[in-house]
């Protein structure tokens, strides 16, 4: 039988382990300021989805038939940083934290794409929800960098 200390550093490598699995995996930044760090680093644009989770039909809509698939994500990840900006009615801790976000890049409704530059410029800007599968979201993200490039 294990000591309780050795029970409980157990159980916290166990959640260490399975917290780590499911943020890391999952594709998706949620602090923007932090993804621009990245960005730069990478050379990679910036993929902002501004998302109501637990409120907004197309936003639901969204996240089932397009950014949960692991086609999309691996794919938007060659050329993206994903970052996720939700603002739920169920997490009002949240929803505050996000609304100021929101209001920075002037989303006035969901669900919302913008598209930033490694130096944090718009390029783009989009109802997600014109592009309701992977593949014409993937196509989608295409087309905008290669008209972000003519520029």
């Amino acid at each position: 039988m294990m000591s309780p200390k050795k029970t409980l550093l157990s159980a916290i490598a166990t959640l260490a382990v399975t917290a780590t699995s499911l943020f890391a995996g999952e594709g998706w930044m949620t602090n923007i300021d932090e993804a621009k760090k990245l960005s730069k680093k990478e050379n990679k644009p910036l993929f902002v989805e501004f998302t109501g989770s637990d409120w907004c039909p197309p936003c639901m809509m969204m996240e089932k038939k397009v950014f949960s698939k692991e086609a999309f994500k691996s794919g938007a990840e060659k050329d993206f940083i994903l970052v996720k900006i939700d603002i739920p009615n169920g997490d009002k801790k949240l929803k505050a934290k996000n609304q100021k976000v929101l209001e920075k890049y002037r989303v006035s409704g969901v669900p919302t794409v913008v598209l930033l530059d490694t130096k944090g410029k718009e390029f783009s800007r989009f109802t997600a929800s014109k592009f309701n599968s992977v593949d014409k979201m993937l196509g989608e993200l295409k087309q905008q960098l290669r008209l972000k490039d003519m520029f």
